[in-house]
């Protein structure tokens, strides 16, 4: 029998999915970012079917998201964006070592995956964390300067509360370098590495992941160990191919 459970881990809301005959055991362990205004419950489909491989998945809460929401208009949650993505990266970390307190991770083999931020979230926390050992970008960037230089335009034409300083913007996007996949693509180490975006989006531009992966395929000796699937006509919304797709690529890689 599956279980979800609620849990909080040093201040962050998480969920874990897991079989209730191994949730005392060390397993393979998944943890899963939801995308901008979402929220943990959201990617229950996925959890469920990576708990029934042997998977402990463990979806947590962003900064002021679900459990964790405040009353902020859209226009400050706007501006908040990567502070968000930050502090997911700085929660990972969080999540890893309560994992290894409690030794529920087996064999190091810890996995990383994300819709949207999420996915966003992802590409950065490579540059961070070589312990991760699979991943999957759903609907994100990993070019994350590229995506803050055409989010800050697109908040400057339709924000009239847009009050940043270009130094201040300047200084964000230094700080985002530091977090970009695409500048730092020999963080990658071989890591399996799995795409899925639709090329219809909206929100996230399809190119980035897509010119992303052609650049680095060239630095992986296996070809199995990086993929990309593009889904024609698809929006910003992940389709159950994707999350069928993305369940077998954890089963083969982690």
């Amino acid at each position: 029998m599956i279980t979800v459970s609620r849990e909080k881990w040093k201040g962050i809301p998480l969920l874990i999915v897991v079989d209730a005959e191994k949730s005392r055991e060390p397993l393979p362990v998944l943890t899963y970012f939801h995308g901008y205004t979402s929220a943990k419950e959201h990617n229950l489909p996925l959890a469920y079917l990576l708990a029934e491989k042997g998977f402990r998945v463990i979806l947590p809460d962003s900064m002021l998201h679900g459990d964790r929401a405040e009353d902020l208009s859209t226009d400050e949650m706007n501006m908040r964006f990567f502070e968000i993505v930050s502090q997911n990266i700085k929660d990972l970390q969080v999540i890893k070592s309560t994992l290894d307190e409690k030794t529920l991770l087996l064999d190091e083999r810890f996995g990383l995956a994300g819709t949207s931020m999420g996915g966003i979230t992802t590409a950065a926390a490579l540059t961070q964390y070589p312990w991760i050992k699979a991943s999957a970008v759903l609907m994100g960037s990993p070019k994350i300067t590229d995506y803050a230089k055409a989010l800050v335009d697109q908040m400057k034409q339709n924000s009239s509360e847009f009050e940043m300083s270009d130094d201040e913007i300047e200084t964000i996007y230094q700080q985002l370098e530091t977090i970009d996949l695409s500048k730092q693509v020999d963080k990658l180490y071989e890591r399996p590495l799995f795409f899925w975006h639709g090329e219809a989006d909206p929100v996230v531009p399809f190119d980035h992941a897509y010119s992303f992966y052609n650049e680095v395929v060239p630095y992986y000796k296996n070809p199995e160990s990086i993929r990309f699937l593009r889904e024609v006509g698809r929006g910003h919304k992940v389709s159950r191919f994707a999350i069928l797709e993305t369940a077998k690529w954890f089963d083969m890689q982690l």
